[in-house]
């Protein structure tokens, strides 16, 4: 039986890809500040204590799709499924207010305080999504989720260019089994064996998604170029450097 531990990454090409040269977050993370277009957020992510926060960074656009078995940010609309998992927002009545947070508005992007609803979770199949930042797609907002620890898939739609058109689709399983924050970033690496002919020249770099908890990679998945494998990410061996990955499989 194949060892090897991989996710499923399928790709809708409608625009050309981005091609960066070495190892680097997408333009679209990059872009983040420049959005015109989104409504109140958070700006940072709030922990609270004995739960998971998973963000998406990287690119353009990125949006948690599915956690477990229930959707959480529709694919077709790339707003939330259920109302009733956004984390409430409202605007305090002074500043300083206890139970605050500085958030931003959407038209001048001036700061403004907000009071967020961070009721604690209550039980493990309880999913709460905050809206963190404006996206680099004008009008839509990147979100994150709250959840208790435990073993889950986590599916991200990524959008590493400027349209919706192009979507990269992620999937992964991981035991979220410490309280913390994990990212997902996704980059392009450069290949170092590229050996200068126009084949390697027109083809894409390799992408990757790196999974963070805190400052620290515990997990890469890279995209398999090989014929065996196309279209599909495989868990890769962390550097030396790195902190040694998790032992659980995608």
């Amino acid at each position: 039986m194949n060892k090897k531990r991989y996710v499923l990454w399928t790709s809708t090409m409608v625009a050309a890809s981005l091609w960066l040269s070495g190892c680097q977050l997408m333009n679209g993370y990059q872009k983040i500040d420049e959005a015109e277009n989104a409504t109140a957020w958070a700006g940072k992510i709030q922990p609270v204590a004995g739960e998971v926060n998973i963000a998406c960074i990287g690119t353009y656009h990125c949006e948690i799709a599915r956690i477990d078995k229930v959707p959480v940010i529709g694919t077709d609309t790339h707003e939330p499924i259920n109302a009733a998992m956004v984390v409430a927002m409202t605007a305090a009545s002074n500043n300083g207010t206890s139970g605050s947070e500085t958030s931003y508005n959407s038209n001048k992007r001036a700061p403004v305080t907000m009071k967020m609803d961070m009721t604690p979770i209550a039980h493990t199949n309880e999913i709460k999504i905050v809206p963190l930042s404006a996206s680099g797609i004008a009008g839509l907002t990147n979100y994150y989720a709250r959840v208790k620890p435990a073993k889950r898939e986590v599916q991200v739609n990524f959008y590493p260019e400027n349209n919706l058109g192009y979507v990269e689709r992620f999937a992964m399983i991981h035991d979220f089994v410490e309280a913390d924050t994990y990212q997902l970033r996704a980059y392009q690496k450069k290949s170092s064996d590229n050996s200068g002919s126009l084949l390697d020249t027109a083809s894409p770099e390799p992408l990757c998604v790196d999974l963070y908890q805190g400052n620290s990679v515990q997990r890469r998945f890279c995209k398999e170029l090989g014929a065996e494998h196309q279209g599909e990410f495989v868990e890769t061996r962390l550097t030396k450097t790195m902190p040694t990955p998790s032992k659980t499989k995608a």
